[in-house]
């Protein structure tokens, strides 16, 4: 039986923007009005907010600024799959957690979130910047046990389908830039990482991270990163519902994966991959170690390697890379 302040929380949300009485939510949990009167109360003090109207109930009127479990549980839709989730306050990196809770058996698919983590990274060894009011930070941990050239695409089709998310959401629409850049106008939403550990020819444990700004206000940000830097708030020039966005995500992730598994991604990831691919057509550099190779952006073939095209020269493919857009002159 689901507790008790999350069937309040469920039963307030259900009918928004109306009201409901403490005498229908006490008759469905068969507790007392008092007894609804403290779980409420014990909701206040987690950064709820709610309003009471003579003869007609309540609704809820604040929600906490953070990531929350139950109210996060209470946004899940009853009949669609999703994925088992932890929050931390703290943690070093979601990535790391989820490996270690991985290598110590727990059974997958699982997510775990963190309002904050201390030594976030991206590709190439880079820093993560979160901010604890208003980040999404988490890892989805998976164990596939598939042979790595299946996985190829693996970063780039989640990365497609969180931008599907975010436009079917908000009403934004989100660029990617290979291989895991979410973008505004140049400007940087999120990142992507993905890591895997490979025994006798086949990825045993995955681990996929993603750092999204949701709400982080641009003050937060050090030095140049807030020209640099977007959340989804500042291009919808509103704020967005963190945990219902996050109830949405453990959603479409679980979809997403099982669709890539089943192989049933393959006949849409171009389509969705030209939607919205920022390089294609654009002239890029792009660095691997102290090599530069420059061109136009012709998309990705089926093994999601970056194709480029140098002036008189023929298309080629990149695997991996650093991947600057040049100015058009």
């Amino acid at each position: 039986m689901p507790g008790t302040e999350l069937t309040i929380l469920r039963e307030l949300i259900a009918h928004e923007p109306g009201y409901v009485s403490g005498a229908a939510i006490a008759d469905k949990l068969g507790i007392s009005r008092v007894s609804v009167w403290q779980h409420m109360e014990k909701l206040r003090k987690e950064g709820f907010g709610f309003q009471a109207a003579r003869a007609r109930g309540y609704r809820i009127s604040r929600r906490p600024a953070m990531i929350h479990q139950t109210l996060i549980e209470a946004n899940l839709p009853a009949r669609t799959a999703h994925l088992p989730f932890t929050i931390l306050d703290s943690t070093d990196s979601t990535n790391d957690e989820a490996a270690r809770q991985l290598a110590a058996g727990r059974e997958t698919p699982f997510a775990i979130f963190a309002r904050q983590q201390t030594h976030g990274r991206g590709r190439l060894g880079r820093v993560w910047h979160s901010d604890a009011n208003g980040s999404l930070i988490v890892s989805f941990a998976f164990r596939p046990h598939l042979p790595p050239g299946r996985m190829q695409t693996f970063t780039l089709w989640m990365g497609v389908s969180i931008c599907e998310l975010i436009t079917n959401f908000s009403s934004i629409t989100p660029g990617l830039k290979w291989p895991n850049d979410i973008l505004f106008n140049g400007r940087k939403a999120g990142g992507m990482l993905t890591e895997a550990r490979v025994d006798a020819d086949e990825i045993r444990d995955l681990v996929f991270g993603l750092g999204l700004n949701v709400n982080s206000p641009t003050a937060a940000w050090p030095g140049d990163l807030a020209r640099r830097a977007i959340s989804l708030a500042e291009q919808a020039a509103a704020p967005l519902d963190l945990n219902r966005f996050t109830a949405a995500l453990l959603g479409r992730v679980r979809l997403a994966y099982d669709q890539f598994m089943a192989g049933d991604h393959v006949a849409v990831f171009p389509a969705l991959w030209h939607r919205y691919d920022v390089l294609r057509g654009q002239p890029v550099t792009v660095l691997q170690g102290d090599r530069r190779f420059s061109g136009v952006a012709a998309g990705i073939d089926d093994e999601g390697s970056l194709l480029v095209k140098p002036p008189g020269g023929r298309i080629q493919r990149f695997h991996a890379g650093e991947v600057t857009l040049e100015k058009q002159p």
